[in-house]
């Protein structure tokens, strides 16, 4: 048990989250009257625990629930789920996939050629993700029940040997902007922000400093991405979902609850604020 978990599980959720922002955002969490986007996140964290979001944030089940929603044609497919790393068959997996876990974030490992792949580093990697809860590490409730479990997926990328995610930042329902992540092949990612118009929203610090006029081509397919998203986030006091586009074709990605965990420091002061008013908290029946 990490220290993290350790203290999450001695005091109440509300003491742990205060004690958490205090350190990572070096100010006092107003759980009382909330108003900048981290601190509405905390309160959402809290109070918003719809059961349905346990559902949402497990990327095995979230790809089935999409599905209904959108239908299956915007799902990668699934090559495979396990409960533990040793039952993965790699011989019935073809050359090229992705594995990652279905309980958290970041717990991916990318094959493009299975006779290089370095599975001893792979199985290290998600056997230890297997064992961790966002729950206990950040208080994100809905992670709390998902059962950890590693999926398979088809490997996507364009004719250019990448792909492009689209995140949409979403407030019951309306899509304010989507975040553009470009160049993530190249290590070196960049993200802009535009609107429904394809205007762009200087809410990070690269788009604060673009030139006037500034533009990046738009996607041919991003009408739909923005009406995909709404639907995806219907009745839902925030959420980002994340869709990909590959060779003209949509993707559903996953649905981010809290960004960052909401601890984003290094969010622009006026981000903060902005998002902030567009969460309405006023409706959510406390659980």
């Amino acid at each position: 048990m990490n220290p993290k978990e350790f203290i999450k599980r001695l005091i109440p959720d509300s003491l742990y989250l205060k004690y958490r922002f205090k350190k990572l955002m070096g100010c006092p969490l107003n759980l009382q009257n909330p108003q900048t986007f981290n601190a509405k996140l905390q309160w959402l964290k809290l109070h918003d625990r719809q059961p349905q979001y346990s559902q949402l944030v497990d990327k095995y089940s979230a790809k089935k629930w999409a599905a209904d929603k959108i239908g299956p044609q915007y799902i990668i497919p699934t090559l495979g789920v396990w409960s533990h790393f040793e039952e993965i068959d790699f011989d019935k997996l073809p050359n090229q996939f992705v594995l990652k876990c279905t309980h958290d974030s970041g717990s991916y490992v990318i094959c493009k050629d299975k006779a290089s792949f370095d599975v001893l580093t792979a199985k290290n990697k998600l056997s230890k993700a297997l064992k961790t809860n966002f729950y206990y590490s950040n208080g994100e409730w809905p992670y709390k029940n998902v059962s950890p479990r590693i999926i398979a997926e088809q490997y996507m990328e364009d004719r250019n040997g990448a792909f492009v995610d689209y995140k949409f930042s979403c407030f019951n329902g309306v899509v304010d902007c989507v975040m553009v992540c470009l160049d993530r092949h190249l290590n070196d990612v960049k993200f802009y922000f535009f609107d429904r118009d394809w205007n762009l929203k200087r809410l990070n610090v690269r788009g604060k400093n673009a030139p006037e006029g500034f533009s990046i081509p738009k996607p041919s397919c991003m009408d739909e991405m923005f009406e995909i998203a709404a639907k995806l986030s219907k009745d839902i006091p925030f959420v980002r979902v994340d869709l990909f586009e590959c060779d003209g074709k949509i993707y559903f990605g996953e649905m981010t609850f809290y960004p960052d965990s909401g601890f984003d420091a290094n969010l622009l002061p006026e981000t903060d604020e902005y998002f902030g008013q567009l969460i309405d908290l006023s409706k959510i029946t406390r659980r």
